[in-house]
């Protein structure tokens, strides 16, 4: 069946490329076939993912797909510089519960996270270091404060990566929004086509999906610094007046736990500052050095417009609103509502969306690591056509689009979520690094050591104080689910240890089988009954055709065909009074096999393959639900012989 779906859909793909308009069709056909031709394979060879994804490259093209640091600032660091667009938000909507009082520390608070992010990037300029070949915090607390931490480091990371794609589309389909408020309403929907859209970004490969998420990153980066420095010069040497505070409603008072609040939910700008020391091989040589480079590069330019927004957002007297974001006020304040407002929402749009890249990125090369020390699926250590690991990127594309649909693209409702594992994780690798030092004691050890250890002290405190904060507004659900995602990885693993002992070949004797019982399951005679018995006599000398019989005209008309073409093979019948295949044959084999305990019995299933993939959906599946049943029957192999329509 998978042969007729690949050149139907082969057939189908190249038929929409012909059918573009006039001239442009023609040429993209003829282009399309002798690609395909020129690389030895026919023309149905050309499909639907082809065109898509690409063509497949070869293990040795490895070393070719590492990018640069330009393209690695735009890949690795969309995450960390998209959370300025609404990290200075989620601090003002937490301090507006306190009215115009509150809005006095969002300065002194925004200054608190900076100082925090220099400290966290500064130490994981160590790690990068320390740790040329990846992994960031999974590998680090691993090898240096054993497996546990570093399964709750991965379970910790992963979760911050799904929430990250979720929150970065949220957040940019609420850009979008803003700017056309008449799509709110679908913003559901946009949000799962732009998450289908990066994922297909990334299936492409590394250097492709680079190529096509820098100039994005880099016109946010330009937009933003414009909106900054003329917002300063207009306020500072236009003295600009500031338009008056708006009454707020006192609901909490001011308090060290809503300062402490706030401070938590600023504290989503330093998402996404490990997602370089996770991905070191991907840079191109010296690795290290270069992947230090460019993370010094993203703390710097993140901790400038993170500042930069908050200062202008407090001078210029903006409060949040649920109909515009923050940073489109400021845009609208500053440039008006001409091509320079649109081109900050644009670049801001397309920056959170893509900022989803990051985690695109990062979520698979961690899933295959965890999947190669045998804690998750081992499909996910596989690498694809495009050499990237294409079953991670699609299992984290469905898990954010399906929290999407669970939270409705509300932001707001996904950001208490989200930094309790990014704080974790931070926790474990600046401890991990510390005992790395001690233990290796290379020169200047004490010094590495002090500076991880700060780091490492400062993020757990904050970490605690975010799971403190937010525990009741939903962090309870990341608090909960790293430790379930941590037994499950150990259920993963003993499954595969289980697998490896029942396979193992220490003390195992084989025994001798005591003949081969082959048994023909047959409906009716026809061409591909005829094939399966050439294959079973080839096979096996004691060789049975078996029917199930449902209805008794049916099973005469067989009894009398098979006269003329069983072949001498023996047929036996089996009454089946509640009309069921299945039951029947299943009772047979038990029979079979007591009677023969050491005998092999092979069930061989006639199966005719239609020319179209849609012509199965006109005829009966029972092959599959035989072979459903028997996949759990010890001592019984069954095999399939194809009998292809069309194709003489």
């Amino acid at each position: 069946m998978s042969a007729c779906l690949g050149h139907g859909c082969s057939t189908v793909a190249l038929l929409l490329v012909r059918k573009l308009p006039g001239f442009m069709g023609k040429y993209v056909s003829i282009k399309v076939v002798d690609r395909y031709r020129k690389a030895g394979r026919p023309e149905a060879s050309f499909s639907l993912k082809r065109l898509l994804v690409g063509d497949p490259l070869a293990t040795s093209e490895v070393p070719h797909q590492r990018i640069s640091k330009t393209v690695a600032l735009a890949v690795f660091s969309s995450d960390a510089l998209s959370s300025c667009a609404y990290a200075t938000e989620e601090i003002l909507i937490a301090l507006t519960a306190a009215g115009a009082a509150g809005l006095v520390y969002g300065l002194p608070i925004a200054l608190c996270i900076t100082t925090l992010l220099a400290i966290v990037a500064f130490s994981y300029r160590q790690t990068v270091h320390a740790y040329p070949s990846g992994g960031g915090a999974y590998i680090v607390a691993k090898e240096n404060l054993g497996v546990e931490f570093g399964l709750v480091a991965g379970a910790a990371l992963l979760v911050d990566y799904v929430l990250t794609v979720t929150v970065s589309i949220a957040a940019g389909v609420a850009a979008i929004t803003s700017a056309i408020p008449t799509l709110y309403e679908h913003r559901v929907v946009l949000g799962i086509v732009l998450v289908g859209f990066i994922t297909l970004a990334n299936l492409r490969g590394v250097r492709e999906s680079g190529a096509f998420f820098a100039p994005p990153t880099y016109f946010f980066i330009v937009s933003l610094t414009a909106l900054i420095l003329t917002g300063i010069f207009r306020t500072q040497v236009w003295g600009m007046a500031a338009p008056p505070l708006p009454d707020l409603q006192v609901t909490e008072s001011l308090s060290i736990f809503l300062l402490l609040k706030a401070f938590s939910s600023g504290c989503a700008a330093l998402t996404g500052v490990e997602a370089i020391s996770n991905a070191v091989p991907a840079f191109r040589e010296p690795e290290s050095k270069n992947a230090a480079i460019t993370l010094g590069w993203m703390a710097a330019i993140l901790g400038f417009l993170f500042m930069g927004i908050t200062v202008l957002s407090r001078r210029l007297n903006l409060i949040p609103s649920p109909q515009e974001t923050i940073l489109s006020q400021l845009a609208h304040t500053i440039f008006g509502s001409g091509v320079l407002y649109y081109a900050v929402q644009l670049a801001t749009a397309l920056i959170l969306v893509l900022a989803a890249n990051t985690s695109f990125a990062d979520f698979p090369r961690l899933s295959s690591l965890l999947a190669r020390d045998g804690f998750l699926p081992r499909q996910l250590a596989n690498r694809g056509d495009r050499l990237v690991f294409s079953n991670g990127i699609l299992l984290l594309g469905l898990l954010a689009a399906v929290l999407l649909v669970i939270f409705r693209g509300e932001t707001h409702a996904i950001i208490p979520l989200y930094a309790v594992g990014v704080f974790l994780s931070f926790t474990l690798s600046q401890l991990g690094m510390v005992r790395h030092w001690y233990d290796n004691q290379e020169p200047g050890w004490q010094v590495k050591m002090l500076i991880n250890l700060t780091g490492g002290v400062t993020a757990g405190v904050v970490m605690v104080v975010i799971a403190g904060t937010k525990f009741v507004h939903g962090a309870w659900v990341v608090v909960m689910l790293i430790p379930l995602l941590s037994f499950a990885f150990h259920g993963v693993k003993k499954h595969y240890e289980f697998v490896a002992r029942e396979l193992s070949l220490e003390g195992y004797h084989p025994k001798e089988p005591a003949g081969h019982a082959v048994v023909v399951l047959i409906s009716g005679v026809h061409r591909g009954v005829l094939e399966a018995l050439q294959y079973a006599r080839a096979i096996s000398s004691n060789v049975t055709a078996l029917s199930i019989e449902i209805d008794h005209q049916a099973t005469e008309r067989l009894r009398e065909r098979w006269k003329q073409w069983g072949m001498r093979v023996p047929l036996t019948v089996l009454k089946s009074n509640y009309r069921s295949v299945v039951r029947p044959l299943l009772d047979y084999l038990d029979d079979l096999r007591e009677k023969h305990p050491n005998q092999i019995v092979t069930v061989v299933l006639p199966e005719f393959i239609a020319s179209r993939w849609w012509h199965h959906l006109m005829h009966n599946q029972t092959a599959f639900l035989i072979k459903g049943a028997l996949l759990f029957r010890p001592g019984v192999i069954v095999t399939s012989v194809p009998h292809h329509l069309g194709r003489r």
